[in-house]
């Protein structure tokens, strides 16, 4: 604009200036600086609002709503120009910061995923520093330790783990030698006991001196004690087997010792001593006899013979045996203490016969140096049920081996006196005939088992 003004003052002067007074010259020379003066308080008003409209487009910029500004009608000013570079430049950062966005909002889903991956596993994961101290754990971590979400972070490894010297060594020469661990068994101490688990390590890096890495571990103790159940298992069917076996071939020796007990009972008339004994051989041998049916019978499928058995009478005739056989050697004091009704159960006596011997001979050795020794069978009616216990005043079973009881091959006694298959065979015999057996953990003295098994209605069996 100012160049224009000049060049039309320029053309009116060439063209009139001969002819013009001096009024004319300076009324020329007043309008060309008045044009000027004009001219710069336009400009000057033109550059502060297209300033102003910049500056306001920056601050909402700076509050992060990243819009363009408008150029007209100041693209005619210098500052003015500048306006389509600012939106060139918002429009860039625009497309940046959605970029960045959906990146972030890419990598927190990425995270979360993560996370939920992590939380979700069946085994306890520990993500481990260079300083082998805990950086993440999962839920399953926090239960396995039994502390709260986010206590183990800091933890050192090995304070950690509560392991033998054998799994401590393990995990040493993995960290010293940056082996990765592959399902390897160790065994933990958490929560008071001791459980199995399976270890798995794997490193960050390939660098020696980082030391960071990812450790799982998985508690296996189930599987294990499935697999060490399924072994008994298949040992108790070989067992099972032989002493099928075995008690076929029994059979035979029984039968002489059977027939000649008989015939020393009829030829011993004028000895009613030797008589009586010869009764008592006969009797016994009728008894084991019986015994090594039921084995046989137990081997074999399920079958029902429709025989029942009074538990006060079993109780009495196997009171006798162990009487005349060992607890008179022993010195051993039998109390009995038997229901007046009849208590009557499914089945033969031959299995529960079974039974009963191996917890009076349980008792029996219980009572080895024990003052006083005494040894109480008691007979009762419960509910729907026939209940027998036998207690003893020994020293009982310690705390920490009841649970075991029951487990085949486990047993408290010196090797070579003990099997420990009688209570579990026991066990099993009980439960095939509706009942249970268990340990009396309530009994004041010693130790006491109580056995019960479903009782027969001898009123609705006659009707």
């Amino acid at each position: 604009m100012l160049p224009a003004i000049a060049l039309l003052a320029g053309l009116l002067y060439a063209v009139f200036g001969p002819f013009w007074s001096e009024s004319h010259l300076l009324w020329l020379s007043g309008f060309l600086l008045a044009a000027l003066f004009a001219y710069l308080i336009v400009r000057l008003l033109g550059e502060r609002a297209a300033l102003r409209r910049l500056e306001h487009g920056i601050l909402r910029a700076r509050e992060g709503l990243l819009e363009p500004a408008s150029a007209e009608p100041y693209a005619w000013t210098s500052i003015g120009r500048l306006i389509p570079e600012y939106n060139t430049t918002i429009t860039t950062l625009r497309m940046m910061f959605q970029t960045v966005e959906e990146c972030q909002g890419r990598f927190l889903n990425e995270r979360n995923r993560s996370n939920t991956i992590l939380q979700s596993l069946p085994g306890a994961l520990l993500s481990l520093a260079d300083d082998l101290r805990v950086t993440i754990a999962n839920r399953q971590a926090d239960a396995l330790f039994g502390v709260q979400p986010g206590a183990l972070i800091g933890a050192n490894l090995f304070e950690l783990l509560d392991v033998n010297e054998r799994d401590r060594e393990l995990l040493r020469d993995a960290f010293l030698y940056k082996h990765a661990i592959r399902n390897q068994e160790i065994a933990l101490n958490v929560g008071g006991g001791k459980r199995f688990f399976s270890l798995n390590l794997a490193f960050y890096s390939d660098e020696e001196n980082d030391m960071g890495g990812v450790l799982i571990l998985q508690d296996i103790t189930e599987y294990r004690q499935l697999m060490e159940s399924v072994a008994t298992r298949e040992k108790l069917v070989a067992m099972g087997q032989l002493a099928a076996g075995v008690a076929h071939e029994l059979n035979t020796p029984l039968g002489n010792i059977l027939g000649y007990a008989q015939l020393l009972d009829r030829g011993a008339a004028e000895h009613p001593k030797l008589a009586g004994y010869a009764r008592i051989i006969a009797d016994e041998t009728q008894r084991c006899s019986r015994v090594v049916q039921e084995l046989l019978d137990y081997a074999r499928k399920d079958k029902c013979s429709g025989e029942t058995c009074d538990l006060n009478q079993l109780a009495q005739e196997l009171i006798e045996t162990f009487i005349n056989c060992r607890l008179k050697r022993y010195r051993i004091e039998i109390v009995l203490d038997l229901c007046p009704e009849m208590l009557v159960v499914e089945g033969g006596c031959g299995q529960l016969d079974i039974v009963l011997s191996n917890l009076l001979v349980n008792a029996i050795d219980a009572l080895d140096k024990t003052p006083s020794p005494r040894i109480v069978v008691r007979t009762w009616a419960e509910d729907a049920y026939a209940a027998i216990a036998i207690s003893d005043n020994g020293p009982g079973v310690p705390q920490d081996i009841r649970k075991r009881l029951f487990d085949p091959f486990f047993s408290t006694k010196e090797v070579g006196q003990g099997s420990g298959l009688g209570l579990s065979i026991s066990q099993a015999i009980v439960t095939k005939r509706g009942g249970f057996i268990a340990y009396d953990a309530a009994n004041g003295e010693g130790a006491c088992f109580i056995v019960k098994l479903p009782a027969v209605d001898l009123e609705r069996a006659k009707s």
